[in-house]
């Protein structure tokens, strides 16, 4: 597939005789095309969207959910038939995903399908019950259990979901893309968004690099009925951790296996599954009924761009690496929350197009960091006399509070900071959940974070919250919590706040409005 960049939509839309696709919806939008510019006008065959997100895993149904809350006409493509995966994938929640769902005021749908848990882990577990946050745990909750719930939302809000479709390409111009799908069909979109994976055919036809770190060593992984019990746990080998667990159910399992030489080309078979066992484990023990058998590295690798014109990338799109450390899906839904109140922004002309490059600018970053820290998890992972004696030293580090804190509110996601430039310790960082009083009545922080909107809190009694309607939400509110940040302790109470509507502090006022215009300027313009 050609990417031809630069071509206007309307010749774009022109070189092709289309078959309409009466399984899709049609919504008019307007691209610039010849003639009024706010024309409504569909092509034949074309299907228009404001924005076409390709893949419906939990990076694509999140930022759906987060495009439909902002207003946008959204369109998930999505290849399976139904949200059901096989296979448990991923297996929890971290409290900053947890907050970021507690923000939209969905979380008590995920908490009741799982079961809180001390969970952050950089080869030990990380104690984080006495973090500031009313999250102060993670949620052991398996991806299918994600799915199906995050779906349910998703179908509650104006989404089309358009399953048992693919995207096979897409060519974009200065007003639109148009998105090929492997039945033939096209969509029309202002925007497409990559969140299909890591062999995401969205990067690859953006033609954006994917550079980063070749695998050192690779696993099988599995799922099947024992015939004989197996011993249940944890075995540290050379070269990492092999593993055997049960399955929800108490009589399947689950196991991870090194292999002995690093394999990225051949799909696993159950012969080799069973050779592995019987290496590592002197039996095979009986395994049968394998529903779900895979193969995985720790190979890290980033987008040197999350962004390429009218493309952009979200997920594992955007970043894989090693699953080490329950990072993959939380950093995704992280990035969806983070692009989507501004993707929606620009689509309704609330905003320039230049707030997308702040996507890039915050989120890179944060992937790298990721990167990094599953890439020192792994070598922790090693069991030779050296590793283990490393990691009986950190053992002994994050027994002492400050450094136990530190990195478990960094891979909870709980400490992360956009560069905003310098000023008060809460710009750029996760407005606390605090407990307010508004009108006369108990609120909190969160109940004004609903429609993914900002907010302007104001806490000075004698400074009343100046109306900026247009803008964002006006709260004046009294609050008698401490504050405190993850990783920094007590910090002194602000005035006046601005919060994203990703629950970012975009500018925080001390004693005054100095710097505020700028701030709404940036992020709140109504234009």
């Amino acid at each position: 597939m050609r990417l031809r960049v630069g071509a206007t939509t309307s010749a774009l839309l022109g070189r092709h005789t289309l078959t309409p696709n009466p399984s899709s919806f049609v919504v008019c939008q307007t691209y610039g095309l010849a003639g009024s510019p706010n024309a409504c006008r569909k092509v034949a065959g074309m299907n228009e969207h404001e924005v076409v997100i390709a893949g419906g895993g939990p990076t694509g149904l999140m930022l759906a959910a987060e495009l439909a809350l902002g207003g946008v006409d959204v369109a998930v493509v999505e290849s399976r038939q139904t949200q059901e995966l096989i296979g448990t994938r991923a297996r929890g929640l971290h409290a900053r995903t947890l907050e970021v769902l507690d923000q939209r005021g969905v979380v008590e749908r995920f908490l009741a399908a799982g079961t809180t848990h001390q969970v952050a882990s950089f080869v030990h577990i990380l104690d984080i019950s006495d973090l500031p946050t009313r999250h102060n745990y993670g949620l052991a909750l398996e991806q299918r259990a994600f799915e199906r719930i995050l779906g349910d939302w998703v179908s509650e809000l104006p989404v089309h979901l358009l399953r048992g479709r693919e995207v096979t390409g897409f060519s974009q111009g200065d007003h639109g893309v148009e998105v090929l799908l492997a039945d033939g069909a096209h969509l029309g979109a202002q925007y497409l968004v990559g969140c299909d994976g890591g062999q995401s055919v969205i990067r690859k036809a953006a033609n954006i690099d994917f550079p980063g770190w070749e695998p050192s060593i690779s696993y099988l992984i599995a799922e099947g009925t024992p015939r004989e019990e197996p011993p249940w746990g944890i075995q540290r080998a050379a070269l990492g951790v092999n593993a055997i667990g049960k399955l929800d159910d108490g009589k399947r399992m689950g196991t991870v296996l090194i292999e002995p030489q690093v394999n990225t080309t051949s799909t696993p078979s159950t012969e080799e599954l069973r050779e592995r066992l019987i290496a590592v484990y002197g039996s095979d023990f009986g395994i049968h009924d394998v529903t779900w058998l895979s193969r995985f590295t720790d190979a890290a690798r980033q987008a040197a761009s999350y962004r390429a014109g009218r493309v952009l990338l979200a997920g594992d799109a955007a970043h894989v690496h090693s699953p080490v450390g329950g990072q993959g899906l939380n950093l995704g839904v992280q990035d969806a929350v983070n692009l989507g109140w501004k993707l929606a922004r620009v689509v309704r002309g609330a905003s320039p197009e230049a707030l997308l490059d702040t996507y890039h600018a915050e989120r890179h970053p944060i992937g790298a960091q990721v990167l990094k820290h599953t890439l020192a998890i792994t070598a922790l992972s090693r069991g030779d006399d050296r590793t283990n004696a490393l990691r009986d030293s950190l053992a002994e580090l994050f027994a002492m509070d400050e450094p136990r804190r530190r990195y478990g509110a960094l891979m909870s996601g709980l400490d992360i900071q956009y560069d905003f430039g310098p000023g008060h310790p809460l710009l750029g960082r996760r407005m606390p959940d605090l407990d307010l009083m508004v009108e006369g009545k108990p609120t909190r922080v969160f109940a004004f974070l609903r429609t993914a909107t900002p907010v302007l809190f104001s806490f000075d009694a004698a400074r009343p919250c100046t109306d900026y309607t247009n803008r964002a939400q006006s709260v004046q509110a009294t609050c008698r919590d401490r504050w405190v940040l993850p990783s920094i302790g007590e910090v002194t109470p602000p005035s006046a706040v601005l919060v994203r509507p990703d629950g970012h502090v975009a500018w925080v006022g001390e004693g005054g409005d100095a710097g505020l215009e700028a701030a709404l300027f940036r992020w709140c313009e109504a234009r």
